[in-house]
């Protein structure tokens, strides 16, 4: 039996990306430079991913990348990405970040834009460190933006089909003419947001209403909000800043969870693609319906928020930052009744649209679920009907529907076993984790959500767990951002064997 991948073509494009890591690099390492902090923890790095990648690029002759390259190139390069993420972390040796395990785990969370955090002391790490953990956030959300479009379109992966049926494009990957040029127009509009983020968030500090938004402050927010990431340089994460910074968040926080396809149109005065959009009218009314049910709970609890303002804002805040899977926190969700912490929780299984840079199970496949099981029903009665499913007035394909149940079911019970490890694992350490914390941790990293309840809430961190369970929610992130199919695909014998 000979193999049959060419292990060589995915390994020599996961250089070429390598090679050009030190770009984002550059930006920590002025900010060290500036402050007078160390500069090796990105110099060698910088040095690291150079030379790595450009051995890598000589494994082999530069060819088309078939689609069995392309799975492993795919699963590849988040996991090298996190592994080179990691080093500044380590050679940094700063706080629970010196551990490399921790380090990996937070490089991990930071390159799949899931935004669990290990740190336990912000103060111990410097400016530079945390601005290079938002940057990985930053090229994360760039990263899973290209690769839905330009890759992972190409492998039925990411909900590509649904992409094509929902948004009327009978291509995701050519807007226009190339692929790179798809690329670079997601590179402006990515790149666009996140500017005029910056300039919304330090024009608040200039006009007196975000004392404590400085500059780096709203350079790290934008970053990590676009890319639904949620990584904040503050230990009290948005919760550290006026109310009018926290209403100024949740629009940008909606517009990364919203399908980049759509704001191309948007952007480029066709308003109709909006307004016809199914999966857009769902997402909105997911928000809608979950920021109405958290706000009368809380209401209804009348503690802690005694304004009908603070009530409104942190529930719009926390289920928009939940169901976009950004993770930022407004206020210490912990101590909110058991009904509003089990809404947000139901939150953790949503995401924003497809094609975006939010994560978990995403609106647009729930979208199809639910109208499936509704056709079911129907037929049921009247089995000699003949009713499709539409999208936008779309037919979807009979055979996308059974991936989507397949990739939903599939999800759930990786979801199921990661909270029996989780529970098993706090046992064997003697870690007390209540089964409701288990499930949101096991769903946070899964999901790549971020904060979860209890031990790993909003304004707490993973460190307390094991070193085996950090291992293991390490693997969660990978495989749930890049949607599950490309790793297990490599796992089975006849991807490799003819």
């Amino acid at each position: 039996m000979r193999v049959r991948v060419d292990w060589r073509v995915s390994c020599r494009l996961v250089g070429t990306i390598l090679k050009w890591l030190w770009i984002p690099l550059v930006l920590p390492l002025g900010l060290a430079l500036y402050d007078g902090t160390p500069l090796l923890p990105f110099v060698l790095p910088m040095i690291g991913t150079v030379v790595g990648g450009l051995g890598l690029e000589q494994l082999t002759e530069d060819r088309d990348l078939r689609t069995r390259e392309a799975f492993l190139m795919v699963s590849l390069t988040w996991l090298f990405l996190s592994l080179v993420g990691a080093a500044p972390f380590v050679l940094a040796g700063e706080g629970v970040l010196a551990e490399p395990v921790n380090a990996v785990f937070e490089s991990m969370s930071g390159i799949t834009t899931t935004g669990a955090t290990i740190i336990v002391d912000f103060d111990r790490h410097s400016r530079a460190v945390l601005m290079w953990r938002a940057m990985l956030q930053w090229i994360g959300g760039l990263g899973i933006l290209v690769l839905a479009t330009a890759v992972l379109s190409q492998l039925s992966v990411g909900g590509a089909q649904l992409m094509e049926t929902e948004t009327q494009t009978q291509d995701v990957n050519k807007l226009t003419p190339r692929i790179s040029e798809t690329a670079a127009l997601l590179w402006k509009i990515y790149i666009s947001l996140t500017g005029l983020q910056v300039a919304v968030l330090y024009g608040l500090h200039l006009v007196g209403y975000a004392p404590e938004m400085t500059l780096y402050d709203a350079v790290a927010h934008a970053f990590t909000t676009i890319s639904t990431s949620g990584f904040s340089p503050r230990g009290d994460s948005i919760a550290a800043f006026s109310p009018a910074v926290q209403w100024a968040i949740v629009p940008f926080m909606a517009i990364g969870a919203t399908s980049f396809i759509l704001i191309y149109f948007v952007v480029h005065g066709n308003f109709e693609r909006l307004r016809q959009s199914d999966e857009f009218r769902f997402y909105v009314g997911i928000l809608a319906f979950f920021t109405l049910g958290v706000g009368g709970m809380l209401f209804a609890d009348g503690a802690p928020y005694t304004s009908l303002e603070a009530i409104a804002r942190h529930s719009l805040f926390q289920v928009v930052s939940i169901v976009t899977t950004t993770g930022y926190a407004s206020t210490d969700f912990n101590l909110w009744s058991s009904g509003a912490k089990h809404l947000l929780f139901v939150c953790m299984f949503i995401g924003g649209m497809a094609g975006s840079t939010t994560c978990s199970i995403k609106a647009l496949r729930w979208l199809v679920v639910i109208k499936a099981f509704r056709r079911d029903l129907f037929t049921a009665s009247n089995p000699s009907a003949i009713r499709p499913i539409r999208l936008s007035g779309n037919v979807v394909d009979e055979e996308t529907i059974r991936d989507i149940y397949a990739y939903t079911l599939v999800s759930l019970v990786f979801f199921i076993l990661a909270t029996i490890f989780v529970v098993v694992d706090a046992s064997r350490v003697r870690l007390t984790v209540s089964e409701f914390e288990a499930m949101s941790a096991a769903a946070a990293t899964f999901f790549n959500v971020g904060p979860a309840f209890g031990i790993a809430g909003p304004l707490e961190s993973y460190d307390p767990f094991p070193t085996s369970t950090k291992l293991v929610m390490t693997f969660l992130m990978w495989i749930g951002r890049i949607e599950i199919i490309p790793v297990l695909v490599l796992l089975t014998p006849s991807y490799w064997r003819s």
